[in-house]
């Protein structure tokens, strides 16, 4: 090469304002499906890289031949020794000079801190600072400034890199040098420097790699600057070149393995698409938390794509705290710090209804523990076959009892009538009743699909939003339920009561009814109280249920009667759903009325499973723990209810023989009146009509306690979801009343001080509040709500003056 030429070269180096940066010297490799041959046009010359076969990535079998003119490194190391005015010489000859066998140390050049130096150190595990070096900190400390003007003192080992150069540099210029920095980076210099190592099998120290390949596109600069950005790109290469030795911040590199750069490059293909694709989730994110409600994507289109789906499902796992994998914990993190948001399951619940995927009100519970709520198209399709298709197995020794007056009572949206009432005075005086209970199992067989189904469900689930058959609804409604004023198949418990309301006979049958009333228990009071002539019957069950309640008495009994919340909410989607309250007084006569008819088929069902030997899902409840005349001093009714109430011992049960229920007052009980709604009436209702038939029970007591134990864990799962579920909207509906509202408060007992337990009378929640000085347990005081919160579950409530 002439003089001419090189001096034509040399001049290109330095480039003016409209000089095209070194990365047009082509040579990026785009991919690596093939290396381009592009002449600089300036310089004058160009490089070629061939490859053995077409088919063949350069990376993977491929053999770079050759350069068409001096090497480059040689080339600009050449021309920048002719023209920099240095201190310091470096030959060309020492670029790369350890190759693979020499002592790579012979590279690293040990720099002491001192004051004045330009230095980066490592903040924390995610942030890199520029700072210049102050003054010592103890014996191995150092004070420096960084680069948003603080003093901090750092360890020898935080330091990352010494800028070459900088000396007594001031700390103000720090954001300028910064900048510099960051607009002469070209990632393509990289890939020119790999090529050219590789092919010599050379390491390059950040000096070395600044002298020959950063001062190119700097123009003008001094070598701190160039040794800095050598630095950034280095330190910060994910492909083309590793740390091979280092000291502190005095490394040397070396360029990797032709296939572990292929590799590295598809993996940092891919995670730039990952992050594109995370980057257009964030900004969906942002720009749907700006648009209105009724402008929000429904819940259905986040769950389209795949890509958007695994996030958008991250997100509710975290928020409902039920991540199955890292990965799902990892994502949710990762979006919500993205978001500016903590990583609260909280943040991620609000983040989704702002975005429209979840409603204000979304039940969490009923996601967290994953309650079955709609049936699949093969259960459906199996109802209704067993609609259509099913004959009635007991029809021959069915007793007609449609001439009786039928009374079904029930809450005013009870979608399935399970149990009705008739009752009769005998000749002699006493009161016979019959207790009407539906006969699901004359349609469902034991083990048949639609069974096992409702099995695994164990129960209806009845919350304010909506309820969840443990049939399909139209098998539950139409071919099981009771219906006012048409014939319906029951199996019927008739009891004759002796004087005192004990039990004197009692039979079980199948039968024929024909309901005559269907009754709310508001309307079912309001008839009794009117005491009318012609429903003489409805009197009948109330002197029956009077009666059966003192002989429990009697039996040692504990009346737990108190107030009951109900709450029916119309539109749950909306901000501000239309909440309906209903308050149910448990000694309201209806109600009285209702319970104790359903004690008493459950006492007789307990006699007839153990005189006929047959196994039964008996319930008990010991209460030898409870004295009651230890709570003789508290007022009768909800104060003494809830007394009792805290320390009863939980329910037992047995398959074989009836255990004394004590709390009910009773020698034995089975929960018998409800087979639509619960699975253990239907597993008793299996047993008594097989013995009906005079077929051996389908169960045996074992397999009645492993069916048990499976179906009780799921009723207490819904229990659970109803309880927190009732509660959530009897705190929306509080935190929707005015502020001046007020509540009658029923101190039920003192928790600390002056902090009492109080039952709102007229929501039938209980609460707590702080209460006046000289007031006592059973007095009724005033109370507003200062905040009730019912994601988090919290009400606070103050006493106001009576007076005011």
């Amino acid at each position: 090469m002439t003089m001419a030429v090189r001096a034509m070269n040399t001049c290109s180096i330095f480039r003016s304002a409209s000089s095209p940066p070194f990365a047009s010297l082509g040579c990026r490799l785009h991919r690596f499906p093939a290396l381009h041959c592009r002449r600089h046009p300036q310089l004058g010359f160009r490089i070629s890289v061939f490859q053995s076969s077409q088919n063949h990535n350069p990376f993977g079998r491929a053999v770079i031949r050759s350069y068409h003119v001096q090497s480059l490194v040689d080339t600009v190391t050449e021309q920048l020794e002719a023209l920099r005015k240095r201190h310091r010489i470096r030959a060309t000859s020492k670029m790369g000079v350890a190759s693979s066998g020499e002592l790579l140390e012979d590279k690293l050049e040990k720099r002491a801190l001192r004051e004045g130096l330009l230095l980066e150190f490592k903040k924390d595990s995610e942030r890199l600072l520029l700072a210049v070096a102050r003054r010592r900190d103890g014996k191995k400390n150092w004070m420096v400034y960084d680069q948003y003007g603080g003093t901090t003192s750092i360890k020898p080992q935080q330091v990352t890199f010494i800028v070459p150069g900088a000396e007594n540099f001031d700390h103000t210029d720090i954001s300028d040098f910064l900048q510099k920095a960051q607009n002469n980076l070209d990632p393509s210099l990289l890939e020119c420097a790999w090529i050219e190592l590789h092919e010599k099998n050379k390491t390059v120290t950040v000096e070395e790699f600044a002298e020959v390949y950063v001062l190119s596109i700097i123009f003008g600069s001094a070598e701190p600057l160039e040794s800095y950005c050598a630095h950034l790109l280095l330190s910060k290469d994910e492909v083309y070149f590793t740390v091979l030795e280092g000291k502190s911040s005095f490394c040397v590199y070396g360029p990797r393995p032709a296939m572990q750069v292929e590799e590295l490059m598809h993996k940092k293909v891919a995670k730039e698409a990952a992050e594109k694709e995370f980057q257009d989730f964030l900004q969906l994110l942002k720009s749907t938390k700006t648009r209105p409600s009724h402008e929000k994507p429904p819940k259905s289109s986040w769950e389209n794509e795949e890509k958007i789906q695994h996030k958008i499902k991250s997100l509710e796992a975290y928020a409902i705290d039920a991540c199955e994998t890292d990965d799902q914990k990892k994502t949710a993190g990762m979006i919500l710090k993205a978001m500016g948001l903590a990583k609260t399951s909280a943040s991620a619940l609000k983040l989704l209804i702002d975005i429209g995927y979840f409603p204000v009100h979304v039940n969490l519970d009923m996601l967290k523990l994953n309650i079955r709520t709609d049936h699949s198209d093969e259960i459906i399709s199996a109802a209704e076959r067993v609609l259509s298709e099913a004959s009635d197995p007991d029809e021959l020794d069915r007793i007609d009892l449609t001439h009786l007056k039928v009374y079904a009572i029930d809450v005013d949206e009870a979608d399935e009538l399970d149990d009705a009432l008739s009752a009769t005075r005998l000749m002699d005086g006493r009161i016979k009743v019959w207790i009407h209970v539906a006969d699901p199992a004359s349609l469902v067989q034991p083990g048949s699909i639609v069974d096992r189904e409702a099995m695994k469900r164990g129960t209806s689930v009845f919350l304010p939003t909506a309820t969840y058959p443990m049939f399909p609804e139209k098998l539950a409604m139409e071919g099981m339920s009771m219906k006012q004023g048409e014939l319906c198949k029951a199996v019927t418990v008739s009891v004759v009561l002796h004087t005192d309301g004990s039990i004197a006979e009692y039979e079980v049958d199948n039968t024929i009814i024909k309901p005559t009333y269907m009754l709310t228990y508001e309307s079912a009071s309001e008839l009794l109280y009117m005491n009318l002539e012609e429903e003489v019957e409805l009197k009948i069950l109330s002197q029956a249920a009077a009666l059966r309640f003192r002989w429990r008495r009697t039996q040692g009994a504990i009346d737990t009667s108190t107030f009951e919340s109900r709450i029916k909410v119309a539109n749950p989607d909306d901000p501000d759903p239309s909440i309906t309250l209903y308050v149910e007084d448990q000694t309201d006569p209806a109600m009285r009325l209702v319970s104790e008819m359903m004690i008493l088929c459950g006492e007789a069902i307990a006699t007839y499973g153990s005189f006929h030997n047959i196994p039964l899902p008996f319930r008990g409840q010991p209460q030898s723990n409870i004295d009651i005349s230890a709570f003789s001093h508290l007022p009768e009714g909800p104060v003494r209810s809830a007394a009792i109430v805290k320390i009863m011992r939980a329910a037992e049960m047995d398959f074989r023989n009836p255990i004394r229920h004590g709390i009910l007052g009773i020698p034995g009980y089975v929960q018998f009146t409800s087979p639509i709604r619960r699975y253990m009436d239907l597993l008793a209702h299996y047993q008594v009509k097989a013995f009906l038939r005079g077929d051996s029970p389908p169960y045996s007591a074992g397999q009645l306690e492993g069916m048990a134990c499976l179906v009780n864990m799921n009723v207490r799962l819904v229990k659970k979801l109803y309880n927190s579920s009732l509660r959530y909207w009897i705190l929306e509906y509080l935190r929707q009343q005015p502020k001046e509202a007020t509540f009658r408060g029923l101190i039920l007992r003192f928790i600390k001080d002056r902090i009492a337990a109080i039952l709102l009378v007229e929501v039938g929640m209980q609460a707590s509040a702080e209460v006046s000085v000289g007031l006592h347990i059973g007095d009724v005081v005033k109370v507003q709500v200062e905040e009730a919160h019912p994601r988090d579950d919290f009400l606070s409530l103050k006493e106001v003056d009576e007076w005011a």
